[in-house]
């Protein structure tokens, strides 16, 4: 009589799945600086599964409160990219709402319009996909301190800022969306998730590269507007060895395929032929993940018909 285990967790921790690539390989898991760089070679493949295309596991909602006048809004520092991105109006009602197609458009587009001030409901969004990083030294220094509700900065030498993005003044993060000599003005206190607060003179003006949507038109008072998007983000780190990977279960066998393969490049004795043949089966369960890993609802393409009258 059949007796199935009633289980359905099987998972491998990071060392697991480490070792079962180096057997892969013909090898052993014997040092710790063979678990870090396996570790590493592992994070360098879920990077390279994000350039290859859209990770269904990864597509996590979200939702920006516009406020009046404020064009530019950071995004998740794990953001690679959005999706899709609807305008949501409610009128403080919440029992009811409406969400509104806004167009993604391009750095080109969104640099000729000619006025970025306009207020209305924002209709267009241009996604800056920065790299998530704050300068390592400071940009410029306070020229005079600031309190928690200033709109207006004053900097030593303004000459390495943009004219327009995100600043980080101690802890705090600060959108601003113009800059006149150096003085730094229209500024958006407490951002991505920080705490407006004083901050002295001859405090380090940090520039933080945060990827950002810029939505135009500007945000009308009173419209109660959200910006709700759907985005990918990155796939978690490796972490330590009793972790586990940020995947869903069918992807398990391409993460150690793709790993024992990555790791066959850096084995000094890897016989060739071992090497060719990995590389060749990673690519093979890849596709199979892939195909899985994809979405499965109908799509319906309808021709659009256009017609001229002399």
């Amino acid at each position: 009589m059949a007796n199935p285990s009633g289980q359905t967790s099987f998972n491998l921790d990071l060392t697991e799945l480490v070792e079962e690539a180096f057997e892969r390989c013909g090898s052993q898991l014997r040092s710790g600086y063979d678990l870090r760089t396996a570790r590493r070679s592992l994070n360098l493949l879920t990077i390279e599964w994000a350039n290859r295309g859209i990770n269904l596991w990864t597509i996590e909602e979200g939702s920006i409160a516009l406020t009046s006048g404020q064009a530019i809004y950071p995004l998740p520092v794990d953001t690679i990219d959005l999706l899709d991105q609807v305008i949501r109006q409610n009128n403080g009602n919440t029992t009811t709402q409406t969400d509104i197609n806004i167009s993604r458009i391009s750095e080109s587009t969104y640099a000729t319009i000619p006025n970025k001030l306009t207020n209305g409901r924002p209709i267009q969004v241009w996604i800056n996909r920065q790299n998530g990083l704050t300068n390592a030294i400071p940009s410029a220094t306070l020229a005079a301190a600031v309190t928690s509700s200033a709109t207006t900065m004053t900097v030593n030498d303004a000459t390495n800022l943009g004219s327009t993005g995100f600043v980080q003044i101690d802890s705090e993060i600060i959108a601003y969306t113009n800059l006149v000599g150096n003085v730094i003005t229209n500024c958006w206190r407490g951002q991505n998730d920080t705490t407006a607060a004083s901050h002295a003179s001859g405090a380090g003006v940090y520039i933080s590269n945060l990827p950002c949507i810029n939505v135009w038109p500007t945000p009308n008072s009173g419209g109660n507007y959200t910006f709700v998007y759907w985005r990918m983000r990155r796939i978690q780190d490796a972490g330590g060895g009793i972790n586990v990977g940020d995947i869903p279960f069918r992807w398990i066998p391409c993460m150690v395929a793709g790993l024992a393969s990555h790791l066959a490049m850096k084995l000094p004795d890897m016989d060739p032929t071992r090497a060719m043949a990995l590389k060749q089966y990673y690519e093979e369960v890849f596709n199979y993940a892939a195909q899985e890993d994809r979405e499965k609802a109908s799509i319906r393409f309808v021709p659009r018909n256009m017609s001229y009258m002399r």
